[in-house]
């Protein structure tokens, strides 16, 4: 095997885990001076030797299931318009929090989830302005907006307070 490429890809994982947000892939050509190509073809190998890379419209996640250590995370079940798909990200974004995910128990296919992390205001702004000027509609319309996010949160009282807040604005739908 070539030493050049596995070091490459081993830089590839490194970098991809010291990050929170998703990297481009002519970020990560630029760091380790190859083509966008070599990368597309990097994460390719990678993935075939199952690590969990997340590809995103704004780039590679490296994804850690259960969490990076000092992570909190719950699975939510949330009902709200459009219009008030910010309002629920500022909930969640306030108190330190990140969405990881969207997802929804459809009749027909079961569960369908998408990767969204996101991780700030200029990420909920930007998946806003997408979803508006987009031809796309959310999932959530599938369901009557009934649908799940997994969040992740600094603290398990972080995590608490979010859930009190998105309840106290009548986002969130108890389990049964």
């Amino acid at each position: 095997m070539n030493s050049e490429a596995a070091k490459r890809r081993t830089a590839i994982v490194e970098y991809l885990d010291s990050q929170t947000s998703p990297v481009s892939g002519t970020i990560l050509a630029g760091k380790l001076h190859v083509s966008r190509q070599v990368i597309v073809q990097d994460i390719a190998l990678l993935r075939a030797e199952n690590r969990n890379i997340l590809s995103t419209n704004k780039g590679y996640l490296l994804f850690h299931p259960q969490g990076k250590p000092g992570r909190h995370k719950a699975v939510i079940m949330v009902r709200h318009t459009e219009e008030q798909t910010l309002e629920e990200m500022r909930v969640i974004l306030d108190y330190g929090g990140r969405m990881l995910d969207v997802s929804i128990d459809h009749e027909l296919y079961g569960q369908i989830r998408a990767d969204l992390v996101i991780n700030d205001m200029e990420d909920a702004l930007d998946f806003c302005r997408r979803m508006r000027q987009g031809h796309s509609r959310p999932l959530k319309v599938l369901t009557e907006d009934c649908h799940y996010h997994t969040i992740a949160a600094p603290s398990e009282k972080a995590l608490e307070m979010i859930i009190a807040e998105l309840r106290k604005k009548g986002f969130l739908l108890e389990k049964e």
